[in-house]
């Protein structure tokens, strides 16, 4: 049987992943702590070797490594920069470990109120929701073509949800030692807050918008305003192939001017989009070292220690040795010449009237066809029938708030099929749209 031609599927092409260079890191870590296995046993550190139990937040030369590496690429941009404090970074298994840490220990049914998602959004975040006990206030705040969002909407929302009769004031936290249930004696009292909220605020997926600056100031001021949490997955900043400025995280921002013990962001990073996702290790930024060790304090990492201490090490050395910039400048001309081609390849075949978003940074384009064609059956009659696969805009809902994405809108992947296939698939589609004409 034929492979399907995938656009739906949100990984690199197998031929870009660096095999030799991780081969050669491993090589180069191991043989360092064969010499000397007890590198950190007197140096008065908590460190730890890669193959041992890892520490909370993770090793600190790492992480000092991880900043000064991240520092090099937003101190490029025009836009305001302030070094990053180790402090501020923890080590994690990935964004979507990361994720699941966030809602942890930052997030409680009694407490968090309603999450507030941008939508269409990144689909399996809506398990992660629902598995911290959030399901069923879940909101969609709409991204527009320009990749902004209504934050004057999100103020209103915020206000209907606000509980007016809560005897605590919305500028005193709640700790975990004052909600039932959440007392834990082993592990320091933890914030929660009372509204959190998830976005892709950088190359989003699947639209492929990117927040503006002025936005993400006042995104901020509105998230200290109520109590509301910024969860941003900052996955793509680094894959732009579009000659844009990095703009600074919201977690750049807040700590910059930080008002509040814990600050009211994460930056949810991985090395996954950069080097492979089978290494399964990331970083968090926070405006504040307070809220950094909440993170670190969740029972599995106490358990068994960070995730991705292994990892971690291996990734430190890519970034030491240059390796990884080296990288992710060529996913960058890969992805880059794979966007001009599939904008091409839309603008020639699909029908007259199609729309996109996206394809400068990231892996989504978002495509909308005219009203008049069913889009619904286009997607499945090419899965069914031509073996060519596309993320249905019904995949990208909010649970409990759809938008019905999918009636004219899907999302493409550009970083997984080589342009050949690109090709063939869209033509495909192109043709197969002619037999879905609504009326």
């Amino acid at each position: 049987m034929k492979t399907p031609i995938n656009f739906f599927r949100g990984h690199p092409t197998s031929s870009l992943l660096p095999y030799g260079e991780i081969a050669e890191a491993s090589v180069r870590v191991m043989r360092k702590f064969q010499e000397r296995p007890d590198l950190y046993e007197f140096d008065g550190s908590d460190n730890r070797g890669p193959l041992e139990y890892g520490n909370d937040f993770g090793n600190d030369d790492i992480r000092e490594i991880i900043a000064k590496w991240n520092d090099s690429w937003f101190r490029k941009s025009s836009f305001p920069f302030s070094e990053t404090d180790v402090n501020v970074i923890n080590i994690t298994g990935g964004a979507s470990s990361g994720a699941t840490t966030i809602l942890n220990q930052c997030t409680h049914p009694k407490v968090t109120k309603q999450v507030f998602v941008v939508t269409p959004t990144y689909f399996l975040v809506n398990s992660l929701l629902i598995d911290a006990g959030l399901g069923g206030r879940l909101t969609a705040i709409e991204e527009d073509d320009q990749g902004q969002i209504d934050l004057e909407e999100l103020e209103r929302l915020l206000i209907k949800f606000t509980d007016p009769d809560e005897k605590t004031t919305i500028n005193q936290d709640i700790m975990s030692d004052n909600v039932e249930g959440a007392t834990d004696p082993s592990r320091a009292p933890r914030k929660f807050y009372r509204f959190a909220m998830y976005l892709i605020p950088t190359f989003s997926n699947p639209k492929g918008g990117v927040l503006d600056y002025e936005h993400r100031v006042a995104l901020v001021e509105l998230a200290r305003k109520y109590d509301l949490l910024l969860i941003s997955d900052d996955v793509y900043d680094y894959l732009r192939y579009d000659g844009s400025e990095l703009l600074p995280r919201l977690s750049t921002i807040d700590r910059a001017t930080r008002t509040s013990r814990y600050g009211n962001t994460v930056a949810n990073c991985t090395f996954s989009k950069l080097v492979g996702p089978g290494l399964r290790v990331g970083w968090q930024e926070t405006a504040s070292p307070h809220l950094t060790e909440v993170l670190s304090q969740g029972g599995f990492v106490k358990s068994g220690g960070v995730a991705g201490q292994m990892s971690s090490f291996l990734v430190a050395d890519l970034i030491s040795t240059g390796t990884i910039d080296r990288i992710i400048h060529h996913l960058n001309e890969v992805y880059q010449l794979r966007a001009k081609t599939l904008k091409h390849l839309l603008d020639t075949y699909l029908p007259k009237g199609t729309t996109y978003t996206g394809g400068n940074g990231g892996y989504f384009m978002w495509v909308t066809l005219p009203d008049k064609y069913d889009t619904r059956s286009i997607v499945q009659d090419l899965s069914a029938n031509y073996n060519v696969l596309l993320a249905s805009g019904d995949k990208c809902e909010v649970e409990g708030d759809p938008r019905h994405w999918g009636l004219h809108s899907v999302r493409l992947c550009l970083s997984y099929l080589p342009e050949e296939e690109m090709t063939e698939g869209v033509k495909i589609w192109g043709k197969v749209c002619e037999d879905h004409l609504i009326g």
